[in-house]
């Protein structure tokens, strides 16, 4: 198993001219202390520091979430890449098939409801006409009997006049014989 630093064989020694503080404290390279110092440092680097495990599973941890992820991915653009395929194919031609039997019928409706309203829209014009003719014949055929009231009522009055004269001129007549009369008896 490799570990993270380097590792110097176990009888080895260090280069003289190196300054290893640890070989210089505790004697040479060759001593016992020196030898327990170097196992326990390769032990400590096996058993304890895990950094190089942790690093490489790590790596394969990210490598298989990238790949997982880019599968993951990929079957969802697939997904998606089918569904629009299947609204393009399907779906959009049945809608536009039903959006254009439903306009038709639609387009139907509103010209009937257009002819039905054109019809009662001259229906009611024609009445007013109608109306407004009949409204303009009879305000002739009023000032005509209007025109015939007043030509009457003046004829009348001339006539009422006539008459208011002549008997004024009766009553005058009438008058004057009695003063005349009255004369007569008012000599005796």
């Amino acid at each position: 198993m490799s570990g993270g630093g380097t590792e110097t064989p176990v009888g080895s020694e260090a280069t003289p001219g190196g300054g290893d503080k640890k070989k210089d404290s505790l004697g040479t390279a060759g001593s016992p202390a020196h030898l327990i110092i170097k196992d326990l440092g390769e032990i400590h680097s096996r058993l304890l520091d895990h950094r190089p495990v942790i690093q490489g599973e790590t790596r394969y941890f990210v490598k298989e979430f990238e790949e997982k992820r880019g599968l993951r991915e990929m079957r969802v653009l697939e997904n998606l890449k089918n569904m629009i395929h299947e609204t393009n194919e399907h779906t959009l031609p049945k809608c536009r098939e039903i959006m254009q039997d439903n306009l038709n019928q639609v387009l139907q409706r509103l010209q009937a409801a257009s002819d039905s309203v054109c019809r009662l829209q001259q229906r009611e014009q024609e009445q007013k006409k109608i109306l407004n003719d009949h409204l303009i014949a009879s305000e002739k055929q009023h000032i005509t009997q209007w025109e015939d009231f007043m030509k009457e009522q003046h004829s009348r009055q001339a006539e009422v006049d006539e008459e208011h004269r002549k008997a004024m001129e009766r009553l005058k007549e009438q008058y004057a014989e009695m003063e005349k009369d009255l004369a007569k008896f008012s000599t005796f």
